[in-house]
């Protein structure tokens, strides 16, 4: 049996060629017994059997949300990416919705949920994780499936967890200083909003027994600002994670190397493409497709996440060949603002606000002016520490940085909506 820890430093076409089996074990398990990809991959004249070497994935067509979306419109309630009959599963999870407006339902049998889980110890594994850790997922523990498998994970390795769902920020805090928590798992916008319950209450998290933060769910974790405003009000170091409901948990970033998303290439084929043309990015640079391995219940095949990257061709000193993506998730294709010829992504707007920790809570509203976009930006500042040419400073810092005027408006305390999950702070009037 290969364990993940070999196939984390193979050379690259010995990964390849392990990565094709997988493939191939894959297509035969799911075709012709599930309907989508059967009907997908005959459409495009593919046939698995022609699939010869790890090169032949580029015959199989990019799979969009757009595209799943309509499968479940069309197949209501789940669509007919099932390989399995539907007594089969027994998991089910959600997705926010935020991209396409309609959320898609995504089941997993038993053994696709354990696949899940060996992704996690994997994870922790690369992040440090040690057995006398203790861990609380302070997020509602609805259908979404946020740190759902994150916490099961860590309790399946024998860490005590403690799910913080249900609970006000209050009693999240009480629960993890008396319980002498050591790592959460949470969004980087609510490790921020629990920093700030507990400056409300006199409460020093920075002294407390929190020594890490995983992060997920939003690019804030690959966002030095927010990273160092998340490190200095906890004291703790900041982890950033990515994956998605439908691919499940995909690349972390490890304890000895920071800033960096590693991608786990034992569960899954990664592809960086030009998202303007879907060929191979020639610099590295551009859209993220994933073609996750075991996930037979639910699998999705050169799935474009619209997560833009740079990959790390620098060789670590761990001796690991997997995918690195400098800085993580960089900003997404369907954010992409163009403000006066500008390309500007909301997360580049974000790293310059988390710059100044008197702002408290912020939003990026998109309206129209004699047929062009405008940016108003809502910031909600700290009451005890505003400083005059607050909003000055910051139109001007926007102005240098990403050459275009900003309206900033100041609002008053708690005028601001705050969030527990995936924050919704870029909105678009038309």
């Amino acid at each position: 049996m290969t364990h993940t820890a070999d196939l984390e430093r193979w050379p690259r076409r010995k990964l390849e060629e392990w990565q094709f089996e997988q493939l191939s074990a894959l297509l035969k398990c799911i075709i012709p017994a599930n309907p989508f990809w059967t009907k997908k991959l005959t459409d495009a004249g593919v046939a698995p059997s022609g699939l010869t070497s790890l090169a032949d994935l580029q015959q199989i067509p990019y799979t969009t949300k757009s595209e799943l979306v309509e499968d479940h419109h069309s197949h209501p309630p789940y669509g007919t990416n099932l390989t399995f009959r539907l007594t089969e599963y027994s998991r089910l999870h959600q997705t926010s919705g935020t991209t396409t407006g309609k959320p898609l339902r995504w089941l997993d049998t038993p053994a696709s949920w354990e696949w899940m889980l060996a992704c996690w110890s994997t994870t922790y594994r690369l992040l440090g994780l040690r057995c006398d850790d203790r861990l609380c997922f302070p997020f509602s523990f609805g259908p979404f499936l946020g740190f759902w498998a994150g916490f099961e994970g860590a309790a399946r390795q024998g860490n005590l967890c403690l799910a913080a769902g249900g609970m006000s920020s209050e009693a999240r805090l009480k629960l993890i200083l008396d319980n002498q928590v050591t790592w959460l798992g949470c969004t980087p916008t609510y490790a921020l909003r629990l920093a700030e319950v507990a400056a409300g209450l006199g409460i020093d998290v920075a002294s407390s027994s929190v020594r890490a933060i995983l992060v997920a769910g939003e690019p804030g974790g690959s966002i030095p600002s927010v990273r160092a405003r998340i490190s200095t009000v906890w004291g703790a170091r900041v982890f950033d994670h990515w994956g998605m409901t439908e691919l499940g948990p995909i690349a972390t970033e490890c304890e000895d190397d920071e800033g960096v998303l590693t991608v786990n290439e034992s569960a899954c084929i990664a592809e960086i493409i030009d998202p303007d043309t879907g060929l191979p990015a020639q610099n590295g640079r551009g859209e993220l497709v994933i073609t996750n391995l075991g996930r037979t219940g639910s699998p999705v095949l050169r799935y474009r996440t619209g997560d833009l990257v740079e990959s790390d061709l620098t060789p670590h000193s761990s001796g690991r060949t997997w995918l690195r993506l400098r800085g993580g998730i960089q900003g997404r294709t369907d954010d992409m603002l163009i403000i006066r010829g500008n390309n500007v992504f909301p997360s580049s707007i974000e790293a310059i606000v988390r710059e100044f920790p008197q702002v408290i809570e912020f939003r990026i509203v998109v309206t129209r002016h004699r047929e062009m976009p405008h940016v108003r930006l809502e910031l909600e500042p700290d009451p005890q520490s505003i400083i005059p040419d607050l909003a000055d400073t910051i139109a001007a810092t926007i102005k240098q940085r990403l050459q275009f005027q900003a309206e900033i408006q100041i609002v008053p305390s708690g005028t601001l909506p705050r969030f527990e999950m995936k924050a919704k702070r870029l909105v678009r009037e038309n």
